[in-house]
C-alpha cells in the first residue's frame, strides 16, 4: 500500500505553517486587508493542496509536477509575508519566524524532488 499523503513530513510541516499563517491573519492590524489575507490563504493552502493532490495520482512526474507548485506557493507566501512586514502590518518577529519557516518548507520541497527524481528517474 503507498504512502498517504496525510504521512509525509513535509505534508506535517506544511499544515502546522497553514495553520500559523491563518492564526496571525486574525490580528487586528489585518482587519481591512481583506484581499491580501485572502491572498495568503489561497497561497498557504496551495501549499498543502498540491502536496495532497501530487501525490494521489501514481506518478513521480504527476507528484513531482505538484510539488513545483507548491514551492512556488511558498515564494508567494514569503513574498506576502514581506508586504505586511514593509506595511507595518506584522512585527518583525512575526515576520522572521514565518519566512524562515516558509523557506525551510521550500527547501523540503526542493528536496522532496530531487528524492522523487532520483528514486523513480521522474516518472513511472
Amino acid at each position: 500500500m503507498a504512502v498517504s499523503f496525510e504521512n509525509f513530513p513535509i505534508y506535517k510541516k506544511s499544515i502546522s505553517f497553514t495553520v500559523k499563517i491563518f492564526r496571525l491573519l486574525e490580528n487586528e492590524n489585518l482587519q481591512k486587508e481583506f484581499s491580501l489575507k485572502d491572498q495568503i490563504k489561497r497561497a498557504v493552502l496551495s501549499i498543502t493542496n498540491n502536496i495532497a493532490e501530487g501525490s494521489e495520482y501514481g506518478s513521480n512526474k504527476q507528484f513531482i509536477r505538484f510539488l513545483w507548485i507548491a514551492k512556488g506557493s511558498c515564494a508567494e507566501v514569503r513574498s506576502m509575508l514581506f508586504v505586511l512586514s514593509s506595511l507595518k502590518k506584522i512585527d518583525d518577529e512575526d515576520f522572521h519566524s514565518l519566512s524562515n519557516e516558509c523557506l525551510e518548507i521550500t527547501k523540503d520541497v526542493y528536496h522532496f524532488i530531487k528524492y522523487l527524481e532520483k528514486s523513480n528517474s521522474g516518472g513511472k
